[in-house]
């Protein structure tokens, strides 16, 4: 298979994938997933029941799971940032960027978990898969040995709790706020020394 075939198809397997996830996504956050049928999803795809179970293992999967590609293009973002940036910047900015990313399929899914409260246990133990790259390119931009030095892991528990916290206030506030400038406060607000607030509120 020469090089442009197979980018061909990658590429329309990746396609296919966006396409269930974003029918799983739609139509979960109209009726709820347990209300929707893998062969509903399918068909709005307009793909296969088979196709369906060649991308996701589940419905909770397509709605909540983590997409691989999406992992190694973190990775790589990661990797291209300028190496006199720290390790913070740079996972604020490449953060930032994937949520600018997905930005349309976050209204669906955070719709779709007030359906199902329990697919956001789901959802968090899905960022696993990008903490794992994260805390990997962290060690190697800083030349730290990710099992045997906190500072990797660290670093990257960070700038993911900043990212949960973020987006719980995201949600709570019905989705109308922009998602990464809630995202760049919680980040800008770890980077000042998370100082307490004052007045009326703090008090």
């Amino acid at each position: 298979m020469d090089s442009e075939t197979g980018g061909r198809r990658e590429r329309k397997r990746l396609a296919t994938h966006q396409a269930l996830r974003a029918a799983a996504l739609r139509l979960s956050a109209e009726r709820g997933i347990r209300e929707v049928t893998v062969e509903e999803i399918a068909s709005a795809a307009d793909v296969s029941t088979r196709t369906f179970y060649d991308h996701f293992a589940t419905k909770d999967d397509a709605v909540v799971g983590f997409d691989q590609w999406r992992v190694e293009r973190l990775r790589s973002a990661l990797r291209a940032r300028p190496a006199d940036e720290s390790p913070l910047e740079a996972l604020r900015a490449v953060l930032g960027d994937l949520l600018e990313e997905s930005r349309g399929e976050w209204p669906l899914r955070m719709r779709a978990i007030a359906n199902e409260p329990a697919l956001l246990s789901r959802l968090i133990a899905s960022f696993a898969g990008y903490e794992r790259a994260m805390i990997e390119v962290v060690a190697e931009r800083t030349g730290l040995d990710r099992d045997h030095d906190p500072y990797p892991a660290l670093v990257t528990a960070v700038a993911t709790g900043a990212l949960r916290a973020s987006m719980a206030t995201w949600r709570a506030n019905g989705s109308s706020a922009d998602a990464r400038a809630n995202f760049d406060a919680a980040i800008a607000a770890v980077m000042a020394g998370l100082v307490a607030p004052t007045g009326e509120r703090g008090q």
